[in-house]
């Protein structure tokens, strides 16, 4: 049993390997030839020596012979693997009329494969003797019928073909008669035609026999013999005369039985019996008479069997009419059968894989024929598959076909094809046959895993527990199976200073994302890395996606005041005129926080003053300015104590003591211009030394404030460079202002003194804010418009 298994299994491989080659090779077409009726067994030809090959060389490469259908006509011989005849051939059988007949047939070798197109052509011998359908034919002729009238005789029948066929008819020697042979229209048969020479005496000779023979082409010839009888018959001067000599009908194959084919008609002009018409067949053959019938009286000729366009597509038919006297008259009916679409398409599969590998073009799927037996349009084939499918057919040799793939598959845009294989005829109505067929793609790793995002950004909250998670990355694997399954891993950072091992890890199965320790928002506020995922294909193939991790900043800072100083030495006084009107600024609160966002957004209030309701502050930029006028019974000296608090959750805040001078001698809180001093200062002298010894002491103040505050500054900024700081973005509240980690301001505040030139009135210019993108224009546009300028301090 395993051995039958084995052996039928090879031989399906060797059909496989034959069929799958077949449209790559071809041949001129051998032609050998053999007389019919030859012993089985004989010699036809020396295979080895036609096909060019080595001897033995058949043999080794598996040669065998293919006949169409289930016939084998032609063996080889298995010492010598000469071509010999397998069975006796009958010309007759296996062609019929056709002359030459041709068998085609194949020579396949399998191992490598190839295949030689041959033919063997069954010659005829004269093997059939002309054969008359009826040993006696009666024939009527009337006495008054004149010398050199044609009667038209039945015609034997010979099977053989070529100069083997009928070729003459003669008769014996007679006063009366002779035989003429006739061709009929279609070239094939002969036919004799008895022509009279002498007139006949009924009176004299009633009746005559004659022997007419007719003799094929062969060596020696084979003849064959039938009585005529020749009935003289009494003055009958009209013979019947058809309507046409010739009937010409197309009858539908499909015609049900009993159905009319056609109705001949003739006429007497006798009367009496004379005129009476009978209908008959005259010169048919038995094909012909098995399949049609007609009426004796009226000449309809009907179906008394199924028409196959596939056997018979033609019948020609010889009809007589005779009338009472004896007289007769011919016509020729021709019947041509009309091909009707009744057989569909055959599709046979030779070769099916059920099953091929992605990623490998032009790979064989099936291997195929066709055959229709209808003929014409209804014969023609057209073979296709539905659109838009990555497989493609190809025609190998004729009616055999090839489905193969048009370009790589790819298992991960489809992994299986339902292929339904369409033939149809082109006949009326279309007729067709369909084959449906899977194909399943295997998969190859072919696809690397793919991350849900080319990057990711986790936030974390500082102060964080160690061994919190993170977050969790994804990635993808198109293919299938272990190709599929995706190992995450933490990649080498770009930044060696950067201790990734100590930041975080992953989860190599899952992707989650942990932190290994506490962070910090001012050491570190945001770190990025790479993250692999790689499959467990052969060979394996990986990605990799970005990883930010952004530390989110908690409230761990209090604000810290800049200005006024608040160091414990001499408290720091600011001069105000009692003059001053309404929204005087009389100093500004600066303020910064380490933190950042909404931590670091700061807003400012006035908690405890000398004088309530004198003096106010600005909640969104610290700004101190009077509330109302000044007036004789303020207290000189005023004490306010100012709280800085951060928008954190909880808030954090810091509080500030701010010394304020109330003094008299300055006529107005702004300076006028120049120009118009210029008079009043020579008219004071006393002014003059006032303004500047105040310009003086000032400017010491200013130098030490901005000495100080600078290195405050630079103190602060290295340390909030050390751990990076961020810029809070976005509007701030009305009450709240914005103060990045270097405590830069969001306005700039100058503090100017001039002095006029000459002796004159002074004036002092008190703590004015202007715009710092502004302020080198400023004092350019000052200096040019005031030629008597002579000191400008400023603090940003």
């Amino acid at each position: 049993m395993a051995g039958t298994k084995a052996q039928r299994k090879k031989r399906q491989v060797i059909t496989f390997i034959i069929l799958m080659l077949l449209w790559e090779v071809g041949s001129e077409s051998i032609q050998y030839s053999v007389l019919e009726e030859t012993e089985s067994g004989t010699f036809v030809a020396n295979l080895t020596k036609d096909l060019g090959l080595r001897t033995g060389e058949l043999a080794a490469r598996g040669a065998r012979v293919v006949f169409k259908g289930n016939r084998q006509h032609l063996q080889l011989d298995p010492q010598t693997y000469d071509l010999l005849l397998n069975e006796k051939l009958d010309r007759e059988e296996l062609c019929g009329p056709t002359e030459p007949c041709v068998l085609p047939f194949q020579v396949l070798l399998e191992d490598p494969l190839q295949f030689f197109q041959a033919a063997l052509q069954v010659r005829d011998i004269n093997d059939h003797a002309p054969e008359f359908p009826a040993r006696e034919m009666p024939l009527k002729i009337s006495e008054i019928t004149t010398p050199g009238k044609m009667f038209p005789l039945k015609m034997a029948q010979d099977l053989d073909v070529g100069s083997n066929s009928l070729q003459i008819y003669v008769i014996n020697s007679n006063s009366h008669f002779h035989v003429l042979t006739r061709n009929r229209s279609d070239g094939r048969k002969k036919y004799p035609e008895l022509v009279l020479d002498k007139a006949l005496d009924r009176e004299e000779q009633p009746e005559l026999r004659l022997t007419l023979t007719a003799l094929d082409g062969g060596s020696p010839p084979r003849t064959g013999t039938s009585q005529v009888l020749i009935i003289v018959l009494d003055i009958n001067d009209n013979a019947p005369e058809f309507a046409q000599l010739v009937y010409e009908v197309q009858v539908s194959e499909n015609s049900p039985v009993g159905s009319l084919v056609i109705a001949v008609s003739a006429r007497d002009l006798d009367a009496g019996t004379y005129g009476e018409l009978s209908y008959s067949f005259f010169q048919s053959l038995n094909q012909a008479i098995q399949v049609f019938e007609i009426n004796t009286v009226t000449g309809e000729i009907r179906l008394k069997k199924m028409l196959d366009f596939e056997e018979i597509q033609s019948y020609r038919m010889e009809i007589e009419a005779s009338d009472g006297g004896g007289l007769s008259g011919k016509c020729t009916v021709a019947i041509e059968v009309m091909d009707v679409n009744d057989n569909a398409p055959e599709l046979i599969m030779s070769l099916l894989i059920s099953e091929i590998p992605e990623n490998t073009p032009d790979t064989v799927v099936a291997i195929f024929g066709i055959s229709d037996p209808d003929s014409g349009d209804n014969g023609k084939m057209m073979c296709f598959i539905q659109d838009h499918l990555p497989f493609l057919l190809k025609l190998t040799v004729e009616n055999f076909y090839t489905l193969i793939t048009e370009g790589a598959l790819d298992r991960e845009r489809q992994a299986e094809y339902n292929i339904t294989i369409t033939v149809t005829d082109t006949g009326t109505p279309k007729l067709k046959t369909q084959r449906n067929i899977t194909v399943r793609v295997s998969d190859v790793n072919d696809n690397a895993p793919v991350f849900t995002k080319t990057s990711y950004t986790f936030f974390i909250r500082e102060n964080n527990s160690p061994a919190v998670h993170i977050g969790s990355v994804s990635a993808t694997d198109a293919d299938a199976g272990a190709n599929a399954q995706v190992t995450y891993s933490l990649l080498p950072p770009q930044d060696p200073q950067l201790p990734l091992a100590s930041l975080v890890s992953i989860n190599a199965d899952n992707g989650h994302l942990f932190a290994l320790r506490a962070l910090d928002f001012e050491a570190l506020q945001a770190f990025e890395f790479l993250v692999g995922a790689t499959d467990r294909g052969v060979p394996a193939l990986s990605s990799q996606a970005l990883v930010r991790v952004q530390v989110l900043d908690a409230n761990d800072n209090s604000p810290f005041v800049l200005y006024p100083l608040q160091n414990g030495s001499a408290p720091c006084t600011e001069l105000v005129p009692r003059a001053a009107e309404p929204g005087y600024l009389v100093s500004k609160v600066v303020a910064v926080d380490g933190d950042s966002g909404q931590n670091a957004w700061l807003s400012y209030q006035l908690l405890k003053a000398t004088e309530p309701g004198l003096f106010g502050v600005w909640a969104h930029n610290g700004e101190v300015r009077t509330a109302r006028l000044l007036s004789e019974r303020d207290a000189a000296k005023q004490r306010l104590l100012l709280l800085v608090k951060d928008n954190g959750e909880p808030p954090r805040s810091a509080s500030v003591t701010l010394h304020v001078l109330l003094v008299d001698g300055f006529s107005q809180p702004y300076l006028p211009l120049p120009e118009a001093a210029a008079d009043a200062a020579q008219a004071d002298p006393l002014t003059v030394y006032l303004v500047i010894a105040l310009a003086s002491v000032s400017s010491l103040f200013l130098f030490s404030v901005l000495a100080f505050i600078a290195v405050r500054l630079c103190r602060r900024s290295r340390a909030s460079w050390v751990g990076g700081c961020s810029v809070p973005e976005g509007h701030l509240p009305g009450h709240l202002v914005d103060v990045s980690g270097t405590g830069t301001l969001s306005q700039s505040y100058q503090y100017e003194v001039c002095l006029s030139g000459g002796a004159g009135a002074s004036e002092f210019k008190f703590l004015k804010p202007i715009v710092s993108n502004f302020l080198s224009d400023e004092a350019g546009r000052d200096s040019q418009e005031n030629p008597n300028f002579r000191c400008n301090f400023g603090f940003n």
